[in-house]
């Protein structure tokens, strides 16, 4: 009885987490919903450099622990309802990324673009097993947008 009441936390643990706190389940483009959050995290943390790089790799490392296991629960292939690796994409994007309204509607919109086309050799990474097809595509596209991003930062 015990060990099933810690095996349902778990599997509680893991959805809560891979869906960033459920917003995965809200009804229209999940994806963009844990951008979204990534947005707001940004908001929230950008001007401390240091605590905006311990929630980027936290949310990382996160990710990378629970997106296998929440496949195994949800039965599916990168599940509609984890969106962390949204969260994770969305926070490189706009890693150093200056406070401005029009870049950060710029970089999400980035950002969403090639998490949705997955360009070249993201759609190749998307299709590796587990943890590492549902995280590593949204990285590589947040380490695009970011690139971009800097270009632009640069130009203007």
């Amino acid at each position: 009885m015990e060990k099933q009441r810690t095996t349902e936390i778990k599997m509680r643990l893991i959805k809560l987490t891979s869906s960033v706190f459920y917003l995965g389940y809200l009804p229209f483009f999940p994806g963009t919903w844990g951008s979204l959050a990534g947005v707001l995290i940004y908001l929230l943390a950008n001007q401390n450099k240091v605590l905006y790089s311990i929630i980027t790799a936290a949310v990382i490392g996160l990710g990378f622990l629970v997106c296998t296991k929440a496949e195994e629960i949800y039965r599916k292939k990168d599940p509609p309802y984890v969106v962390i690796d949204e969260l994770a994409g969305m926070l490189i994007a706009l890693f150093l990324i200056p406070p401005k309204l029009f870049l950060i509607i710029i970089a999400f919109f980035l950002f969403r673009f090639f998490d949705i086309v997955k360009l070249g050799p993201i759609r190749k990474i998307e299709q590796l097993k587990g943890s590492k097809g549902i995280m590593l595509d949204d990285i590589f596209a947040g380490l695009v947008t970011n690139a971009i991003m800097q270009v632009i930062v640069r130009i203007i």
